[in-house]
């Protein structure tokens, strides 16, 4: 079988991986050519056979597809409208214990939360997401019809957090529950990784450092390791937890992971937040930073979600310098992963309190690299010969692409996924002129619409604390009259 070259021709601008100095670099008027789902020619002067099929580059960016590694696409969407300003004020302003447990979607709307989600991230040039949900029927099989290079990765847990009252935090243990539900991840995982599209891996996820037993954490990783594929918890991402962390093992939630033995460089912290250091934990030791570096471990940062109630890292550039992996990920709605790219830089910079703090190219080398990295990769996030085709085409001549001095800049400053035209994954396309083809996500909207309506009547069964409605626990910014 004769394969076909596909040439994406004379790009205005293209953002090159040089591997020489391990950075990504712009090159005007270039060529990219592929074949067979792998990157052939980045340069200068292609010539193409009489099979190739050319694309025209003209007035168009091509830039390295986005590796989310930390998201929940199968239960975020729903939250939309309802948990952007709620925390509990006895909880530090947290919202996973008071309010998250009342709003979530049943299994009708499963497969609709998951296509709307798997949407919005390839529409904002996503093309490998590390998707951490509760399995459902559907879920490859969407993941597969997106097109997304996606990691399986079903949560499971020793345990159910819960509060009766708003400012304690308990739990519900049932270790048998944490093994069993490894067990059917492990399975699932399993499904994944045999699917002829060779799109799909997996990753094994026990769900947060407080809801898991030591032994559900080491087995995990020790599972993960013979496995060669990666391990993902959340860790160090409240100030309940770490006060749980240190109240039961006297160390800080990265030092307790440390002492476990399950921190090295397959390793993903989910947020890492609060290490001792921070201003806000008060701790006497200054290590966490330092034992993330030296042990390789990679740290998913998805600073969209803790804005929302007033917390932030302090901050991005820092971990960078102390040597810390940084990856980025949509861990909420909307799974906007460039606009998430612009929450990094700006919170960095208010949070050091320099523009100098962290650079657009820093961001955006986290975005890529610093995923890839942290998957274990060495063939997406990179515009280079020998990678995965996966590819975004940006329309710079998008009136919120110019002034083009820095197409890179312009995109995640101002245009965001406005200016997506163009995703190929594994050369194939999956995006034109800003549309998803195989997925319809206008009808999966209007299912978690009405998902979200069917929720709302049940968050008073779900609120522990006093049995509120949803206009109690979240009232409308406007009252209807």
């Amino acid at each position: 079988m004769t394969l076909t070259t596909t040439l994406i021709k004379n790009a205005a601008c293209v953002v090159a991986w040089d591997a020489a100095r391990a950075r990504h670099v712009y090159m005007k008027d270039a060529d990219v050519a592929f074949c067979d789902g792998t990157i052939t020619h980045v340069g200068l002067g292609y010539v193409p056979d009489a099979l190739c099929v050319t694309v025209s580059g003209a007035g168009m960016m091509v830039m390295p597809g986005l590796v989310d590694v930390h998201s929940h696409l199968v239960h975020e969407p729903i939250n939309k409208g309802y948990t952007d300003e709620t925390g509990s004020a006895g909880l530090y302003n947290s919202n996973l214990y008071e309010f998250m447990p009342t709003m979530s979607g049943d299994a009708e709307a499963a497969p609709a939360q998951l296509t709307l989600a798997a949407s919005e991230l390839l529409m904002s040039g996503v093309t490998t997401v590390v998707d951490m949900s509760i399995a459902h029927e559907s879920w490859i099989d969407i993941l597969v019809q997106s097109g997304l290079r996606a990691y399986v990765a079903p949560m499971f847990r020793s345990a159910r957090w819960y509060t009766r009252n708003g400012h304690v935090v308990e739990y519900d243990w049932n270790e048998q529950a944490g093994i069993k539900g490894m067990e059917q991840a492990l399975a699932l995982i399993d499904q994944a990784q045999a699917h002829p599209c060779n799109r799909l891996a997996g990753m094994l996820v026990p769900a947060q450092i407080d809801t898991c037993t030591p032994e559900l954490l080491q087995a995990s990783h020790d599972e993960a390791r013979r496995r060669g594929i990666g391990w993902q918890t959340h860790a160090a991402q409240s100030l309940p937890e770490f006060h749980e962390i240190t109240r039961r093992h006297g160390l800080t939630p990265i030092q307790w992971l440390h002492s476990l033995g399950v921190l090295d460089s397959r390793s993903l912290v989910g947020h890492a937040i609060f290490v001792d250091d921070h201003p806000n934990t008060h701790w006497s030791t200054d290590t966490d930073l330092s034992i993330l570096a030296d042990s390789g471990a990679s740290v998913a940062h998805c600073p969209t979600v803790f804005m929302r109630r007033g917390m932030a890292l302090r901050d991005f550039g820092r971990y960078l310098r102390a040597g810390v992996n940084m990856s980025i990920g949509t861990d909420t709605y909307p799974h906007n992963m460039i606009e998430e790219m612009r929450h990094v830089g700006y919170l960095a910079r208010l949070m050091a309190q320099t523009p100098r703090a962290v650079s657009t190219a820093d961001v955006f080398h986290a975005a890529t690299i610093g995923g890839a990295t942290a998957l274990g990769r060495d063939d997406i996030g990179r515009v280079a010969v020998g990678a995965r085709a996966d590819l975004v085409m940006v329309d710079m001549t998008h009136h919120l692409m110019r002034p083009s001095r820095d197409p890179i800049r312009s995109l995640v400053y101002a245009a965001a996924d406005r200016a997506v035209h163009t995703v190929y994954i594994d050369g194939l396309r999956v995006v034109h002129e800003g549309r998803v083809d195989s997925l319809d996500y206008h009808a999966a909207a209007e299912q978690v619409d009405a998902a979200q309506r069917r929720a709302e009547k049940l968050v008073p069964s779900r609120d522990l604390v006093a049995g509120r409605t949803a206009q109690q626990m979240s009232p409308l910014s406007f009252e209807y009259v």
